[in-house]
């Protein structure tokens, strides 16, 4: 079985191009730095709600944009994510498996016990600093969304940060990016 090498992880000096070219048999892992980090399997519940969004993403949708789940998000040239659910523009080739930040006006993550810190806090601000315009944070247990856009306020770090837009346990309704009213019923388990 695959495991990326120790001398290379201690280095931090992994690429996206690294990345691309990881046997079919690699594990599912991120990019972070220069380190490839493999992310833990989801739960049944998680998993379910990343469907049911996704579902209802197509069903929703405009027709100029697309959703799509775990699909990788290039950051930059040693840092790489996969949001749970994303929504990106049309155009861009099915055999693609990263896509670039601009091509991205969604990403979504699905907190798990596991991913708290990391979907709370790190990813959100990854995504800001990469320029994705919209971020949806889904609590579970019980389900409650937190959509967020890109705003003006500048963070610590520099970069721009998301600023909340809305959030609910029943429902969602938002002009941007698209005119939404979901029912968060709609994708609970």
């Amino acid at each position: 079985m695959w495991q990326p090498d120790p001398v290379r992880q201690q280095r931090a000096d992994y690429t996206v191009e690294d990345l691309l070219r990881l046997p079919d048999d690699a594990p599912r892992v991120e990019l972070v730095d220069g380190v490839l980090q493999v992310t833990p399997s989801p739960t049944l519940g998680h998993q379910s709600v990343s469907f049911l969004l996704t579902r209802w993403l197509v069903q929703h949708a405009p027709a100029g944009l697309r959703a799509a789940q775990a699909v990788g998000v290039v950051l930059s040239a040693n840092s790489s994510r996969q949001p749970d659910v994303l929504l990106h523009r049309a155009g861009v080739a099915l055999d693609r498996a990263h896509l670039s930040p601009a091509d991205v006006v969604l990403a979504v993550e699905i907190v798990s016990p596991g991913t708290r810190r990391t979907d709370r806090f790190t990813r959100p601000g990854e995504y800001a600093a990469a320029g994705i315009p919209y971020y949806w944070r889904i609590e579970l247990d019980p389900v409650h969304v937190y959509a967020y856009r890109l705003g003006g306020q500048i963070g610590p770090s520099g970069d721009r940060q998301y600023e909340l837009i809305t959030d609910s346990a029943e429902l969602v309704e938002l002009t941007e990016p698209f005119e939404t009213k979901l029912a968060v019923d709609e994708i609970t388990p």
